[in-house]
């Protein structure tokens, strides 16, 4: 068990905060309960797909972000999604009144995966988020993104966990946070998650096994910082966690060797981050899967979304000595 610090541990309590129920007056609408959130869901994209928000049940003051800018609803992918090609995976927390949405679509000659969270409140959606993510947006060094066409959620995803295999909202929460503690400055050290031997990763449509395996290589030691995690989705029916996330990347780390002694070299050159929406399937205390839709973003972006930011320095990464000064480039006149 590695040492908590006092401003992490905050962060993840914060997290956990948005978890717990809120106390209805008398005067609020009946609750939504799964079925009600999913039907919810369901119209959302059937309005988003015709281009119409008033098909939607939006609430008259609902804030929209897309790819963490926020604009008027509706706008950007709004404006030009020509076809959901799917299939689309949709999974609720009644408690929370969130609904998590990860489906593709299609915007002229551009396909790509789209994630969508969804607040709802008094049966009206009060907040929207996307993200979005396509091959032109690709930044070098790219995000992984797989085929659209033909592409399949794990089934296992939209099932229920058996009662027996079962864990508590916390105690899920906590599995994925262990999980971005470990992809945190990968040394081979595994905090506070479980994996199961078979777990498998997609990130937007393009697979990843052997989870455990690659953790314990230190195959991911580039990843400077996993800030601004949120954990604002438990399906409990389900085994699900759906939470937000910014991984940095400094680019100060050049050559360094796996924990079986292989020399490699980071893909990372220059300061950039990767802004995820990100679940995790939970049954028998370990993570079974997880899904991924990932963008490049600036380096140390936040979400407009962020309630608890994450002020870390940095994390076990040495940086390398500064390179040495270099002169100015040719440059036109000052003016008189």
């Amino acid at each position: 068990m590695t040492m908590v610090t006092k401003k992490s541990l905050a962060g993840l309590l914060g997290g956990i905060c948005l978890l717990l129920p809120v106390q209805a007056s008398a005067a609020s609408p009946p609750a939504c309960n799964k079925t009600c959130l999913e039907q919810i869901a369901a119209t959302y994209r059937k309005a988003y797909l015709a281009h119409d928000p008033a098909l939607a049940p939006l609430a008259k003051h609902v804030r929209f972000t897309e790819n963490n800018v926020e604009m008027p609803l509706p706008d950007g992918t709004w404006h030009t999604v020509a076809r959901e090609i799917g299939p689309a995976l949709t999974v609720s927390d009644p408690l929370t009144g969130q609904v998590g949405i990860y489906t593709s679509i299609q915007q002229h000659d551009v396909p790509g995966f789209l994630a969508i969270r969804l607040k709802v409140i008094g049966r009206r959606i009060t907040e929207v988020e996307h993200i979005i993510s396509t091959k032109r947006n690709l930044s070098a060094p790219p995000t992984p993104i797989g085929q659209v066409e033909g592409f399949v959620h794990n089934p296992d995803l939209a099932q229920p966990v058996a009662l027996a295999e079962k864990s508590g909202r916390r105690a899920m929460v906590a599995l994925a946070d262990g999980y971005f503690t470990t992809l945190e400055n990968n040394d081979g050290t595994i905090r506070s998650t479980r994996f199961a031997p078979d777990a498998k990763r997609f990130e937007n449509g393009m697979e990843f096994p052997e989870i455990e395996k690659n953790f314990r290589a230190g195959r991911y030691r580039f990843n400077e910082r996993v800030r601004d995690r949120e954990y604002f989705l438990v399906d409990e029916a389900r085994g699900i966690v759906m939470s937000r996330a910014f991984i940095d990347h400094k680019g100060v780390l050049d050559n360094f060797e796996l924990t079986d002694g292989t020399k490699t070299r980071s893909i990372f050159r220059e300061p950039q981050s990767w802004s995820v929406l990100e679940l995790f399937k939970i049954k028998d205390g370990q993570i079974t899967a997880i899904e991924a839709t990932f963008i490049q973003v600036p380096y140390y972006m936040r979400s407009p979304w962020t309630r608890y930011p994450d002020r870390r320095k940095g994390g076990l990464t040495v940086p390398p000595p500064l390179p040495p000064a270099s002169p100015l480039a040719a440059s036109n006149p000052p003016m008189d």
